[in-house]
C-alpha cells in the first residue's frame, strides 16, 4: 500500500483557516454554533495536507484585497467552505 505524501499540519492548518478567513468564515465561530464539528475541522485540515495546489493557494491568498466569495480554484475544501460561508 502506497502511503500518500501529506504536508506540514502546521501550515496546512494555517492554510485552511486563512481561506475560510478570506471567505467571511471563522472556524471557531462554526464550531460554537454546531456546523462544524472537531472532526470534521481535522478533515479539513487533513484534506488540505494533501492537496497538490499549496502553491496555488498560497498565490491565491496572497492576492485577495477583502473578502472573497468563493474559495482558491481546486481547493479540496472548497464545497465545505462555501457552505459554511452561507451563515455569514
Amino acid at each position: 500500500m502506497k502511503t500518500q505524501h501529506r504536508g506540514d499540519p502546521g501550515l496546512h492548518f494555517w492554510l485552511t483557516r486563512s481561506v475560510a478567513k478570506v471567505m467571511g468564515v471563522s472556524l471557531s465561530e462554526e464550531m460554537a454554533h454546531d456546523r462544524l464539528t472537531a472532526q470534521g475541522y481535522a478533515a479539513m485540515v487533513t484534506a488540505c495536507r494533501e492537496c497538490a495546489l499549496v502553491a496555488s493557494c498560497q498565490g491565491w491568498l496572497g492576492d485577495q484585497k477583502g473578502f472573497a466569495k468563493t474559495p482558491p480554484p481546486g481547493c479540496v475544501n472548497g464545497d465545505i467552505m462555501q457552505n459554511l460561508a452561507r451563515h455569514h
